[in-house]
């Protein structure tokens, strides 16, 4: 079904703004609201299950090579509950493109074109996306080389700049209600790093497989340090004020200031926002397209791009009816829901084909 094949870094480059795209401007502000002064150790614990996930990912894969979750689950617990365990999968990838597609919609729509049928917004996005995911894995994968510096660079210079403005003193003081807020705030990142389930549908198109399971957890541990830092860079600009910031990393790229030279950085920060959207968008819909071939058993993804992508856009549309929905839905439904779908049903698939192949054995 897919012909074209990846490199293991292509994988990282791909994993890693997919992951930290739709995080880096909203997960500062919702963990603050639990954890307060210590919410920059939330993604440290949050990060357990994105480590956890991707060892489920390669030992499923170990087990079922050249096969995707998809294909697998039904070898694992029957075709009717496997095909059930697709039909979710298929669902959930599909139903969250369209909410990373509204997301964006409102963020441009809100902050740079008040004037924009957001549907028009929405669509351009998903019709750019469908071209992409047209051209395969490939291109998909040299999309995340191309994106990968343009991500990283504007949150170094971020530091750099803002690093006169910080006030180190707004960490303090540490852990003073005990590790609990930080595990609360841990939640809603939690959901983000499951979604590092997705190299299930990467690791049969690896080029070099062995490399699998390292260039995983590095990527694991790419996305930590960079919500760390993103964390201490507005902890130590904006203080106790970070929990009644919307975005805060965009009210904080507000103070850089060189020299009278270098200032208004927001446009940098929404620059790798919307880059890193766009990846994640087609990532996730080359998930979402591929997984629903392999369901319906069809010998190729692509016939049924532009349909799908229809109903991403009805997902983005109407899925959501406010951005106040959105946020609501973020942080209370999306983190048990991803962690469900990609960490625990896949933590049960890994359970009974290890205790299948003992069995097997004698």
């Amino acid at each position: 079904m897919e012909k074209g094949k990846i490199s293991a870094l292509q994988m990282l480059l791909m994993l890693y703004p997919t992951i930290i795209a739709t995080g880096i401007l909203s997960v500062p502000s919702i963990t603050a609201r639990y954890a307060h002064n210590d919410f920059w150790f939330s993604p440290i614990i949050a990060s357990v299950v994105g480590f956890m996930t991707v060892y489920i990912a390669v030992q499923l894969h170990k087990t079922f090579p050249g096969q995707t979750v998809t294909e697998y689950s039904t070898k694992i617990i029957g075709r009717i509950p496997g095909k059930v365990f697709g039909l979710l999968l298929l669902l959930f990838y599909t139903e969250s493109t369209g909410d990373i597609t509204r997301m964006y919609s409102m963020f441009i729509s809100n902050s740079f074109l008040p004037q924009t049928p957001e549907i028009v917004i929405i669509a351009t996005m998903v019709l750019v996306c469908a071209f992409c995911v047209y051209g395969g894995l490939e291109v998909i994968g040299r999309v995340g080389q191309i994106i990968f510096p343009l991500f990283v660079l504007p949150i170094v210079m971020l530091a750099i700049f803002l690093a006169p403005d910080f006030k180190p003193y707004n960490i303090l003081p540490m852990f003073e209600k005990g590790v609990l807020p930080s595990l609360k705030g841990a939640i809603t990142p939690a959901g983000w790093f499951a979604e590092f389930f997705m190299m299930t549908f990467l690791l049969p198109y690896l080029a070099d497989q062995k490399k699998g399971m390292k260039n995983g957890m590095l990527s694991v541990m790419c996305v930590m340090i960079t919500l760390v830092v993103v964390n201490l860079i507005v902890l130590f600009v904006l203080g106790t004020m970070t929990a009644n910031k919307v975005y805060p990393l965009m009210n904080v790229a507000r103070y850089a200031n060189i020299a009278g030279f270098f200032e208004n950085l927001e446009t940098f920060v929404m620059g790798i926002w919307i880059a890193g959207v766009f990846l994640k968008t087609t990532v996730f819909f080359y998930v979402a397209t591929l997984s629903t071939a392999q369901w319906l058993n069809l010998s190729d993804y692509r016939p049924i791009i532009w349909p799908l992508g229809i109903l991403i856009v009805v997902f983005a549309f109407w899925g959501v009816p406010s951005s106040m929905e959105m946020t609501r839905y973020n942080v209370t439904g999306f983190p048990f829901y991803s962690i469900f779908v990609q960490f625990i049903v896949p933590l049960f698939l890994l359970i009974i084909a290890t205790l299948k192949t003992k069995i097997g054995k004698k």
